[in-house]
């Protein structure tokens, strides 16, 4: 089984999404993730060496290490290291005529204080507006997620929140819904903020059962009336949507992004 080792001097974010995105490239691959976060001096470095070569398994490290006398010590390590920053910095240190910082963290850090309070209040607004609360809030949504319970709404809501700053609130779609034939009265006001989700029934019965087994809200009668119900009123009021079946919060949100009403809404989604 190969050994992965996600390494940053910082979060290590960056280079465990980078390193997964790799690793699915290939299909059956096994191996045993981790992450070694704020590796930011060379003592830290040489324990990691030293546990690299102590492993009986082979290793990849994917690291996201800046600090150039850090890295180099990582290289040293009896493994395959792909670094996502050397390749790079240099080329972009020529194009933009200065030199990368060595502090760590520059970017992401709390410097710009007014995009980090963005985001904090997107995530308060996706947390205060979840599964139908605060519909009184949503004049100020910028997207407002329709669907069934346990079609994803929830989770990308958040992460738009977190990595766009938008406000997204989410709305669930219950049995006295269907009998409307119309958009529940909450979201009729917000037509053009609104965005469907839906799910194949045999992967919602596998979601479901894990929350509630045996239940008659898992069953796959149960689930394929629901996802029928609700196809069938986004094609009635022309409301686009989307199926999240085989797709993870990352692309769901990715995809909600292509949308240009959506991508404009807010000017600090394309702020640094």
């Amino acid at each position: 089984m190969l050994k992965v080792y996600f390494v940053s001097d910082h979060t290590g974010v960056t280079a465990e999404m980078l390193g997964r995105s790799l690793l699915s490239r290939f299909d059956d691959l096994e191996a045993r993730l981790v992450t070694r976060s704020f590796i930011d001096s060379v003592e830290k470095a040489q324990l990691l060496v030293e546990e690299i070569s102590n492993g009986e398994q082979p290793s990849l490290v994917v690291s996201s290490i800046s600090l150039v006398e850090v890295r180099n010590q990582i290289e040293r390590s009896e493994a395959l290291v792909l670094d996502l920053f050397g390749a790079f910095l240099e080329p972009l240190a020529s194009f933009l005529d200065r030199e990368p910082h060595q502090r760590i963290g520059s970017f992401h850090g709390l410097r710009n204080i007014a995009r980090y309070q963005e985001r904090i209040d997107a995530v308060e607004f996706a947390l205060g507006t979840d599964d139908g609360l605060g519909t009184n809030n949503y004049d100020k949504a910028d997207v407002i997620l329709v669907g069934i319970s346990r079609v994803g709404k929830t989770p990308t809501c958040l992460y738009l929140a977190m990595h766009y700053g938008l406000y997204a609130a989410n709305y669930p779609l219950a049995d006295e819904d269907f009998e409307k034939h119309d958009l529940p009265m909450p979201l009729r006001p917000h037509r053009a903020r609104l965005y469907g989700l839906t799910i194949d029934p045999v992967r919602l019965r596998q979601i479901r059962e894990a929350r509630r087994g045996g239940s008659e809200y898992s069953s796959l009668r149960r689930c394929r009336f629901e996802v029928a119900r609700a196809e069938s009123l986004f094609r009635l009021v022309g409301l686009a949507h989307t199926s999240t079946t085989v797709l993870s919060v990352e692309e769901i949100a990715a995809g909600l992004m292509q949308d240009e009403r959506l991508e404009l809404k807010r000017g600090r989604t394309r702020e640094l």
